[in-house]
């Protein structure tokens, strides 16, 4: 504080010095009977900003806002952490938190906004999977006021993707246009609704591209100092083209509100995830099984290597793609599929849009001598978490308003199940009214085996409305039926 004082003492000096300066030079001038010629400088170029406006307008129409309805269960909690409080990084990155659910005094539903934008004319909606995750009810609001209620398609905790569908047609959309050719530098506009207020346009710049962040292994994130707040979360990040080049989905934050850093998820790297989405109602990605961490100086010369390049592998999970492989622990992946790796974060977004089956050839350097192993990739086995909820697709659409994943090997192996799936959340609906708790495990619906996530996707679209169904699900050490009313099809 003193130094800041003394600053700004020592600013306002000068400041009087050269007022005082001038006046004499001027006074001088007066007086001289023939004043020298001076030559002014030349004049710096001005340097244009560029104008957003037809942007905005063009894209503005295809931009939502979103108004999401949850329940008050426990949750992550809002509040967020001081300067000092915790490690220099995990608490940094925050989600944005005005869309998680907010309990009101009096236990009534918690309810949040968000952002998103069309990707068709005929209703399918692109936003965060953090806006949507605990949503009992999202409600789309258009550009010309109109109302609806999104149906959830599928959604992806991995990379923070979710799809909606609402029953529209002819609706505006926006232009889809090549992350991988944004450069460092690059001038981008965001549109959304920050703290709820709708079509609020701000612009910056690319500040860097592949961004790996804790906690986010598969996103290469596209960092900017554009402007963007809680509500923005889902909204477009497009380039001077008026093409969406990312999707806002995080900020670095002390405070909750912006402070010149933002991320965005390439929209090369969401439209695999949203295709999939559209599909199959959840995401299959590629696993290779290890344990990585990033290369240093100390490190690459304890290993014989040059340079701090590449991801070191400091564990091969046991019965993994990579242990089939013969990848060992201390190897060092320079490169995957003829893509070079820098970093240990550069290799999961690669692995993880690969699809499961594929061999790819991967570069390593073992004690010290480069050579080519191929890896069959397995499905990783945490993916394909999806909800179930608001009527899914198909004519006899069944509210059942759960969120499952897979079960891993493991997790069977221990329950000696071959397929089902594990119910991670249960929100209002048939499926709570019939005994669904989160922790159990079904494993038949209507006298049907379930195989996964996406065989019992289609099961539910089959059940025959307004009838009474078995659902039999494991609990703890046992197993019971349960009765499953399944409610009419929503029109």
């Amino acid at each position: 504080m003193l130094f800041a004082t003394r600053t700004r003492r020592i600013i306002a000096a000068f400041a009087l010095a050269g007022i005082a300066a001038g006046s004499a030079m001027t006074l001088h001038a007066m007086n001289d009977p023939a004043p020298a010629a001076v030559t002014p400088a030349a004049a710096a170029p001005a340097m244009a900003l560029p104008d957003i406006t037809s942007i905005v307008e063009k894209n503005t129409p295809a931009v939502v806002n979103l108004s999401v309805t949850g329940k008050s269960a426990d949750g992550p909690s809002l509040a967020m952490p001081g300067p000092d409080e915790e490690g220099p990084f995990g608490e940094f990155f925050k989600r944005f938190p005005f869309p998680r659910p907010m309990p009101s005094p009096d236990g009534a539903p918690a309810r949040g906004m968000g952002s998103g934008f069309i990707i068709s004319p005929d209703g399918y909606i692109v936003t965060n999977h953090h806006v949507v995750a605990n949503a009992d009810r999202v409600t789309v609001r258009l550009n010309d006021k109109r109302e609806f209620e999104a149906k959830l398609v599928g959604s992806d905790k991995q990379t923070d993707l979710a799809l909606l569908k609402i029953e529209a047609r002819d609706l505006p959309t926006v232009k889809l246009g090549n992350s991988d050719a944004l450069k460092v530098g690059q001038w981008v506009v965001a549109i959304g609704a920050p703290f709820g207020l709708e079509r609020t346009a701000t612009q910056g710049i690319v500040s860097a591209l592949s961004r790996s962040l804790p906690g986010d292994q598969y996103v290469p994130f596209i960092q900017t100092d554009v402007a963007v707040n809680p509500g923005n979360s889902g909204g477009p990040l497009f380039d001077l083209a008026g093409q969406v080049v990312g999707i806002n989905s995080q900020i670095y934050s002390r405070t909750g509100g912006y402070m010149g850093l933002s991320f965005a998820i390439p929209i090369n790297t969401a439209l695999n995830i949203v295709e999939q989405l559209k599909s199959d109602g959840r995401v299959e990605r590629g696993w290779l099984g290890v344990v990585m961490q990033s290369m240093t100086q100390d490190l690459a010369r304890s290993l014989g290597v040059k340079e701090p390049v590449g991801a070191l592998v400091s564990q091969v999970n046991q019965g993994s793609p990579a242990a089939e492989a013969g990848m060992k622990a201390g190897d060092i992946i320079i490169a995957y599929n003829g893509k070079s790796i820098t970093d240990s974060g550069d290799l999961p977004p690669l692995v993880g849009t690969t699809k499961p089956g594929q061999t790819v050839p991967l570069t390593v350097v073992r004690e010290g001598k480069e050579q080519t192993i191929n890896v069959k990739l397995g499905s990783f086995p945490d993916s394909g978490e999806i909800r179930l909820a608001q009527g899914d697709d198909g004519a006899n659409g069944a509210r059942l308003n759960l969120s499952v994943s897979d079960l891993t090997t493991e997790q069977r192996r221990q329950l000696a199940v071959s397929g089902g799936v594990l119910v991670n959340d249960v929100g209002p609906g048939a499926a709570q009214s019939a005994g669904v708790r989160p922790g159990d495990v079904i494993v038949q619906v209507d006298n049907q085996e379930v195989r996964d996530v996406a065989h019992l996707r289609k099961l539910v679209t089959q059940l025959p409305e307004g009838k009474t169904v078995p659902i039999l699900v494991k609990r703890g050490d046992g197993a019971l039926f349960l009765a499953l009313s399944v409610p009419p099809a929503r029109g």
